[in-house]
């Protein structure tokens, strides 16, 4: 990284954590970045669904799907809008712009990053940009989590064009889709250069990144994945933990069976994240210890490991009690009272699909999103591969489904990440913001 990249991404970081006002907290409404300008506190109005392409579905090409969230709407849980972007190229994981105004949506395969304008009608995003110099400017593929902050966008990634295995970095750009620098993830000191998610903290001056696997691994079929013991060894057991404000990795911890989504507490006050390994099947708490050290340690089970539930993707309470679990294998969403963070304890479970994947909640709590796709060769076959994004309503008991989009009955492919948006008025947003501390 040249000396003018490195001094804008510093000065940027700096901007952000230390002089710039942050919104009180990230959900999905409870995962987004704390730079996000607006939560939606109220109803979301549309559902934004980042769907892979199927060959002989439609017109075969990955796409953006808008669906229609408000209960008072003539359209309610219908398909309201897509935008295709053409070709197949493992569509996954999209993340706001800081304003909320954009879209960028990545693919794990030719590592394409497509950028949607959906502040200006949400109804119908429309494709403004697509970046395609990432792998030419850094070296990595797979551009798998977008983070925003002040006036740019961290990518973290999931492998490299080399060995195509795990090692790679963390990628930022500006909001005009232009690259500025490259920041590897460290292979020393017990690193082992994975990636996959980042969450910051500000209030702390850090933020974590967690690991999975490479382009040999998840572009693989996943039962011979499963029965190749050598590729088996290649999933990330780390996470790291870096200072916001100069880039620099600080401390490196072990967590072992591919640690995916990183959530931080949202409750003032609180300064701990959780994670779900993926082949443990474990919860990891990120915390300080009593020396004022940040330590990772496991402090819970998800279903029966010896089964491999898998878990997949995780949502916190806007309130930092409760985490919502999805298991892709057994197609449980799972739901744990988080109150004590070193004893978590399941509350709930139900069975929500042959194969679960993402699973997003409003602010409130009282509405639960869910979709089924995971990775093109790693979903299910036959009669268990149904692509679909149901929808509940959470009672505080129960979840009670309101509506549900068949995406291979629709010719959509299959459904992955979820986004929410507002109607195009101020009216339904709310802007909580905070300093950052000093």
């Amino acid at each position: 990284m040249n000396k003018r990249a490195r001094f804008a991404f510093t000065a940027a970081l700096v901007a952000s954590a230390w002089g710039i006002a942050a919104p009180a907290a990230r959900a999905d409404e409870t995962c987004l970045s704390p730079y996000t300008a607006s939560l939606i506190k109220g109803q979301e109005a549309y559902l934004h669904v980042w769907a892979l392409g199927e060959k002989g579905l439609g017109d075969e090409s990955d796409k953006l799907v808008t669906i229609d969230a408000d209960p008072k709407s003539k359209t309610y849980g219908k398909v309201v809008s897509s935008v295709s972007v053409g070709g197949r190229g493992e569509a996954h994981h999209m993340g706001f712009t800081d304003d909320r105004k954009y879209l960028w949506a990545g693919r794990l395969d030719d590592s394409k990053i497509f950028i949607f304008d959906v502040g200006t009608d949400p109804a119908h995003p429309k494709l403004i940009n697509t970046v395609t110099d990432l792998t030419e400017k850094t070296g990595y593929v797979g551009p798998h989590t977008f983070y925003a902050i002040p006036g740019r966008m961290v990518i973290g990634t999931l492998s490299n064009d080399k060995s195509r295995d795990g090692v790679t970095g963390l990628a930022v750009y500006n909001n005009k889709g232009e690259f500025l620098s490259a920041h590897p993830i460290p292979t020393d000191n017990g690193g082992d250069g994975y990636g996959y998610d980042i969450a910051i903290n500000p209030q702390k001056n850090v933020f974590l990144t967690s690991s999975f696997t490479g382009w040999n691994n998840y572009m693989m079929d996943l039962g011979k994945l499963i029965k190749d013991a050598e590729a088996m060894k290649h999933f990330g057991n780390t996470m790291v933990l870096w200072n916001l404000k100069s880039m620099q990795p600080e401390k490196i911890f072990s967590v072992p069976g591919a640690p995916l989504e990183i959530r931080w507490s949202l409750k003032e006050g609180d300064d701990w994240a959780i994670t779900a390994s993926a082949l443990t099947s474990k919860l990891w708490l990120i915390s300080h210890d009593a020396n004022n050290e940040w330590q990772a340690k496991e402090v819970g089970t998800i279903g029966d490991p010896a089964k491999i539930p898998l878990p997949v993707d995780i949502s916190i309470s806007a309130d930092g009690t409760k985490l919502w679990v999805n298991t892709f294998m057994d197609g449980t969403t799972h739901l744990f009272d988080i109150s004590d963070p070193t004893k978590p304890v399941q509350i709930y479970e139900k069975v929500t699909g042959k194969q679960v994947n993402m699973i997003s909640q409003s602010w409130d709590g009282k509405r639960v999103y869910i979709t089924s796709s995971l990775l093109q060769h790693w979903d299910k076959t036959g009669a268990d591969n149904e692509q679909v994004l149901r929808a509940y309503d959470w009672d505080g008991k129960d979840l009670k489904p309101t509506f549900e989009v068949d995406f291979f009955k629709e010719k959509l492919g299959r459904p992955h990440h979820m986004k929410f948006s507002g109607p195009a008025t101020k009216a339904s947003l709310d802007v909580p913001r905070r300093a950052a501390s000093r």
